[in-house]
């Protein structure tokens, strides 16, 4: 497998962005964890600032403090996936969504990078103490919960949601500092952002 490392998003990467999200469009796929990139298109600079300022934002009950990072592959510098990490939960994220969302571009899946992604989400939430990461993944996306499972997530819940997603849904926990403990052979595959 490829090194892997994130990028916090900046002026210099609007073209690969706005490619990343197309291809999502071109496949057809649902698009999560890219902090609302795809509604912002046409104005990536406004997107960048939208992104300061979710960081900055100071919680409430319609929204929360967040990061969001570019996975990119350290061979060629191209942008593999996407991670939005959610400092705090609001009622909403505790019941659905939770800490992290997160997606790989639809040509580059099935390569274990979205572990990768992952693996490197629990560090920053590590960094910013969060304890317990709380994640959940719809029944037909198999993808997203075997991600979480393989770095120690364990399903606390199975039901139909029928207020956001509108099928069944799978909520996972994981234990931080455990998982980041137990599967330290994900660090092979951690590279250092280019200066």
């Amino acid at each position: 497998m490829e090194r892997l490392y994130f990028e916090i998003p900046g002026p210099d990467r609007k073209d690969d962005a706005v490619d990343y999200i197309r291809e999502f469009y071109e496949y057809g796929s649902d698009i999560n964890g890219a902090g609302g990139l795809h509604r912002y298109l046409d104005d990536y600079g406004g997107w960048l600032k939208k992104l300061e300022a979710d960081y900055n934002r100071v919680p409430d009950e319609e929204r929360v403090p967040a990061r969001t990072y570019f996975l990119v592959r350290e061979s060629d510098g191209r942008i593999v996936g996407m991670i939005n990490i959610r400092l705090a939960l609001n009622e909403k994220l505790r019941r659905y969504g939770g800490h992290i969302g997160y997606s790989i571009r639809p040509t580059e899946r099935g390569k274990g990078y979205n572990k990768i992604n992952l693996y490197l989400g629990l560090k920053i939430c590590e960094k910013y103490g969060i304890d317990s990461v709380f994640m959940d993944a719809d029944l037909d996306n198999p993808a997203s919960w075997k991600t979480m499972e393989a770095l120690g997530g364990v399903r606390i819940r199975q039901y139909f949601d029928d207020e956001f997603a509108h099928c069944t849904v799978f909520d996972y926990e994981i234990d931080v500092r455990e998982a980041l403990s137990e599967h330290k052979e994900y660090e092979k595959y951690v590279a250092r952002q280019p200066e």
